[in-house]
């Protein structure tokens, strides 16, 4: 008997022929064939054409596997973990029992966790970010125009790049920037490489490392193995890899009876499609307030304020006349990963603008204020000590143009941030997480790459949408995908186009706002709101009505002018001149860099640290505290007195702790480990003495264990996840304490006097998942 199976990925159609001789007596199939076929977004063709080189008659059963697309067909399917162990048993290494097989494919890297058996005993699967897998490599090689064979033959000892694991529309700005610097491309696929098996390993952390089988389309990823073999002893790739789960439905079909089928064009179910319909896009139209502001001109003897908003992906600047806050000039640009050219191209823009009116003597600059996550390095570029965070600049730009506004929609290039004020004052705030789903680049990367849409011409288009697709809260990596099936299902061009309009607003919504409270009054800012059908969308999703501030898109250069002028009025900043001449023509040189020792706070991040010349001055610059800006700014701290969280540790932990007998042969009844964690740092002084008193010598753990926090079940809270690190630091301290103390919290004391008080769920369950 020949049996046919499929599985239907989410970039790839594979297929394995089996043939069983049960009358010559051999129980064992044969694989008589097998193949892939990339699907590009077009499953049914795929398959279609595929199966039209087959005779199905010849095959006396046919089953599939998959995800998505399986449920759109007329044939026998099982799930993909029934596939796998079935393909398991087969090609199982005599002697050898695999502890889990990852299935790296397209979309998803997953690790199948297996018993003694050789059953799924468990299933760990990263978040949906498409970061490190097969589409996601493709992807990255694709835009530096190199091929999969091209990257399969560089040697494995190429020195990898690094390269951020981010979201795939991130983690092209670092290949692109890169290869501009010169970095060889098979330096930066390397990278690419090792990235991906750090993905794997990552999922493997609970797993024990030894006899790994690896499946899927990446298998063919050769220097990706190689960084696997390193860190996996025993690794396992077999030859059916690419197409595992295709001869695991071939394998079950040759046991279960299936659903005949002889016509290829016969096996899609009719009338059903991938995606449900949205609301057109225009009719949330009377839900959107346009505010508009007219540009003022500038006048001889002006005193001025210049705002620079430094993003990722653009750059903006505005002049600010400071006796009525008109705006005077502006400038929006690229940012092309280099925030000091950049900056000094929105002072050239401004310096242009100026001249056309009057002479630049006649004009005064008296503040700069700089914000944006380039804000640091532009900062000390134009020697200003007005760096302002963004969430205050749009904060304070919002409320100029209306005191009511609770709630900030803020989408940047590759930042979406949340905003919720307070009586004109920024009390709760959100911001995406390494992530681009739900920004600008989200936007402008899907609608280029795959509709050959520029970001100008989106508006328009989606507007006209009669029936926008769901594509729901899709990565970027993934969409395209989406898209592509979206056109071969026919659905119009201007309704997709306005279904990836939805996407950036769903994704927003998710993703960055999550179950945060929504205001009455809501500004949506950032540059991507001069696409009008973005605010339609959000109004759609919310539900409620939404406020375009004017020029959304200089919203945090226009807040950062305000935020300087408000504090040279209230004396907090002095008066300093600037001249936009200068700031335009102003280079900067880099020095040697070296590690930072630390300081007398003993720190051992070791944060690389720059050195960086402005007109014959020597700045240090970077790291992950304000160190170097203090020196610079001789700014001194009593850390000491300010660290009152190290103070109250030393309270709770040594001057009011017992520490009990000192030594083994001194403690009567031994030692008792006590975890440092949740309520523990509030009563170990009352644990540390009542045991004591017993006879026993409190012990404490001394580090967090990043072991033990990878031991966790599920995702947790900080606090909890250090609760995890401390507890396997304690019990696999040498020597270990002889006994265990954890206390179990229901409840305590209210400060109220209230007697019903609860303490939060983790916190009551740690004594049990900590058992686990």
């Amino acid at each position: 008997m020949k049996s046919l199976g499929i599985c239907l990925g989410a970039s790839t159609v594979s297929m394995v022929q089996l043939e069983q001789n049960t009358t010559a007596g051999i129980d064992r199939p044969n694989i008589v064939n097998f193949s892939r076929h990339p699907h590009d977004g077009n499953p049914k063709k795929t398959l279609i054409s595929a199966l039209g080189t087959l005779d199905l008659r010849s095959f006396g059963r046919i089953a599939a596997t998959g995800r998505k697309f399986r449920k759109f067909i007329h044939l026998s399917s099982i799930s993909e973990p029934e596939s796998v162990e079935h393909a398991y048993g087969y090609i199982k290494p005599q002697g050898i029992s695999c502890p889990a097989i990852v299935s790296a494919g397209g979309e998803t890297f997953m690790v199948y966790v297996l018993d003694s058996s050789g059953r799924i005993s468990n299933v760990l699967t990263g978040n949906k970010c498409a970061s490190g897998t097969g589409e996601f490599f493709l992807q990255q090689i694709k835009r530096m125009n190199v091929s999969l064979d091209e990257a399969a033959q560089w040697a494995v000892e190429a020195t990898p790049y690094q390269v951020s694991g981010r979201c795939s529309v991130f983690c092209k700005s670092d290949c692109t920037h890169a290869t501009n610097k010169g970095i060889p491309k098979s330096k930066v696929t390397a990278g690419l490489c090792k990235m991906m098996a750090g993905k794997i390993l990552e999922l493997l952390k609970k797993v024990e490392k030894r006899n790994i089988m690896i499946t899927g389309g990446t298998v063919k990823n050769h220097m990706m193995v190689a960084y696997l073999r390193r860190e996996i002893p025993g690794l396992i790739v077999p030859e059916t890899g690419p197409y595992f789960e295709a001869m695991g439905a071939a394998l079950w079909a040759l046991e279960n009876e299936t659903i005949p089928i002889t016509d290829a064009n016969s096996i899609f179910k009719t009338g059903m499609t991938s995606f449900q319909s949205l609301p057109p896009l225009i009719s949330f139209k009377d839900r959107i307030t346009f505010k508009s502001m007219t540009m003022d001109t500038i006048t001889p003897g002006d005193t001025c304020i210049l705002g620079l908003d430094v993003g990722s992906t653009t750059t903006k600047a505005v002049l600010l006349r400071k006796s009525d806050q008109a705006l005077l000039a502006s400038v929006y640009l690229r940012t092309n990963g280099d925030p000091i050219g950049a900056s000094r191209k929105c002072y050239a823009r401004i310096l242009e603008q100026v001249q056309q009116r009057m002479e630049l003597s006649d004009l005064s600059i008296i503040g700069l204020g700089v914000c944006g996550s380039g804000r640091q390095i532009a900062g000390l570029h134009a020697l200003t000590d007005c760096v302002i965070n963004e969430i205050i600049a749009h904060a304070t730009a919002a409320v100029y143009f209306d005191p009511q506004v609770d709630t900030i929609f803020e989408i940047g290039g590759q930042d979406a941030k949340y905003t919720y004020i307070t009586n004109g004052v920024p009390s709760d705030y959100a911001m995406n997480e390494a992530c681009s789903a739900g920004t600008g680049s989200f936007l402008e990367e899907s609608a280029m790459e795959s509709l050959g849409l520029d970001m100008e011409e989106i508006s328009a288009v989606a507007l006209k949408g009669e029936k926008p697709p769901n594509f729901n809260d899709q990565c970027a990596a993934f969409i395209s995908s989406d898209i592509k099936n979206a056109i071969h299902e026919g659905i119009r061009h201007e309704d997709i186009v306005a279904g990836l309009v939805y996407a950036i607003c769903m994704n927003y919504a998710n993703r960055v706002k999550g179950n945060r409270p929504i205001g009455s009054k809501i500004f949506l800012q950032g540059g991507v709101c001069y696409n009008r059908a973005v605010p339609m969308a959000m109004a759609s999703i919310t539900g409620k009505p939404i406020i375009v501030p004017p020029e959304p898109g200089l919203m945090g250069a226009f807040g950062v002018a305000l935020v300087v002028k408000k504090r040279i009025e209230a004396g907090m900043t002095a008066e300093k001149a600037f001249s936009l001449k200068t700031l335009a023509h102003r280079r900067v040189a880099y020095g040697k860099p070296f590690f930072c020792k630390g300081g007398k706070e003993k720190c051992d991040r070791q944060c690389p640290i720059e050195i960086i010349e402005i007109e014959g001055q020597r700045y240090p610059f970077g790291g992950a505290c304000n160190r170097y800006d203090n020196l610079r700014h001789k700014i001194k701290h009593p850390v000491d007195t300010l660290d009152l969280v190290r103070t109250r540790q030393q309270l709770v932990f040594e001057k009011f702790a017992a520490t009990g007998p000192q030594h083994y042969e001194q403690a009567e009844k031994g030692s008792i480990g006590i975890n440092r964690s949740f309520l523990v740092n509030t009563y170990y002084p009352l644990y540390s003495t009542f045991f004591s008193l017993l006879g026993y010598r409190p012990v404490l753990p001394a580090d967090i264990s990043h072991s033990g926090i990878d031991q966790r079940n599920a995702p947790f809270c900080y606090p909890a996840e250090l609760s995890h690190g401390f507890f396997h630091s304690l019990i696999t301290a040498d020597p270990p304490p002889e006994q265990i103390f954890l206390p179990h919290f229901k409840s305590i004391p209210a400060q109220n006097g209230d007697r019903s008080s609860q303490v939060c769920p983790f916190v009551q369950g740690e004594t049990f998942f900590l058992q686990t």
